[in-house]
């Protein structure tokens, strides 16, 4: 569904929405039993409600003025984004926008314009559609006279991952190609396939173009940087989050000290600097494919590696440095441990080797 100033759009109230995790609702077609019903085939999970044509996660009922077309989403979300620019242009109000784009996550079902545009399968072509969603609401901030005053950042959610739930021929069309470049596996994994993301930020006049930073930060600390940059000095307001504004703004090459990477709610690891350290015993997923990928676990002593000289993370130099994992793992421990982390300890590996 798509939600609209806290409601369901173009929900007849006369038709609620019933939605179970567990089971079915009677009469009603699902995606591993009605497969002729499909215009888009599963290859894991994703098979049970069919709207549009395609098996969701979960059941749903009711609602029918306010099922979505998929092809049409991207669109749809465009043209309301382009319509907070426009009427917050005409206010002269200051405004935040979060653009939380319909591609180029699955399912990936292209508007007809961008089908076999890219020439690179249906990937491809959510990709050139995001990149033209961009290129509107880019052209909106232009047309409203508010570029120079726009701060824009880019980014995504995780690492790749090939096949996530359609049989949408993704891994016969990537080819040759690295989806996660120079790093190893991709979504799900403690790697750095995993949480290495593309962050680009834009603000004409204030960022030279074509910088670049080394600096380490994660979008957590998108909260206090922009809190500062809006009221210096005021105490920060968010929970595990760092103010990184210069580092953003390409005024210092320091972000923050440490970062804690999680992959699936019980594999936690360390970054600080050039090391990366994966406590023993933490689930290692390689590869990115999802849920087909292998997966080891981080030996006896745990792994540690040095990201500017392995940056696929191939050489497990802990041996070599017992007193950098020893200092690694105690840092972990430590921000586990803070009353303002509020980790629930249950969902967490024992750092003990």
């Amino acid at each position: 569904m798509i939600l609209e100033n806290g409601n369901v759009r173009n929900l007849d109230p006369n038709d609620p929405i019933e939605v179970s995790y567990k089971h079915n609702f009677p009469g009603l077609p699902n995606g591993k039993d009605n497969k002729d019903q499909l215009k888009l085939m599963w290859s894991h999970g994703h098979n049970q409600a069919i709207i549009n044509g395609i098996g969701r996660i979960g059941f749903m009922k009711g609602g029918r003025s306010a099922l979505w077309k998929d092809e049409e989403n991207a669109d749809i979300i465009t043209d309301k984004a382009i319509e907070y620019i426009q009427k917050s242009a005409k206010a002269k109000e200051p405004f935040f926008l979060m653009f939380a784009t319909h591609d180029i996550h699955v399912p990936r079902c292209p508007e007809k314009r961008f089908v076999g545009k890219s020439r690179h399968g249906v990937r491809g072509d959510v990709t050139v559609e995001l990149d033209d969603c961009v290129r509107r609401i880019t052209e909106a901030l232009q047309q409203a006279g508010l570029e120079k005053d726009a701060l824009v950042i880019f980014s995504s959610d995780n690492g790749p991952v090939l096949d996530d739930g359609y049989r949408d021929f993704a891994v016969r069309d990537n080819a040759t190609h690295s989806p996660a470049g120079p790093f190893r596996a991709g979504k799900y994994s403690i790697l750095e396939g995993g949480s290495r993301i593309p962050f680009i930020v834009k603000w004409p006049g204030v960022i030279k173009p074509g910088t670049t930073s080394k600096a380490l930060l994660n979008q957590m600390d998108l909260g206090a940087s922009l809190e500062q940059l809006l009221a210096p000095g005021k105490a920060n307001s968010f929970r595990d989050s760092e103010n990184v504004m210069p580092a953003l703004l390409g005024k210092s090459a320091k972000g923050r000290d440490y970062h804690v990477i999680n992959s699936t709610g019980k594999a936690l690891a360390i970054r600080h600097g050039k090391w990366k350290f994966i406590p023993a015993g933490v689930a290692i997923r390689d590869g990115i494919n999802g849920a087909s990928a292998k997966m080891s676990k981080s030996p006896e002593g745990g792994s540690l590696f040095d990201l500017e000289k392995d940056p696929k993370e191939l050489d497990n130099v802990a041996s070599q440095h017992p007193d950098i994992c020893e200092q690694m793992k105690a840092k972990l421990e430590e921000i586990r441990q803070r009353p303002e982390t509020k980790a629930d300890q249950e969902d967490l590996l024992p750092l003990d080797d």
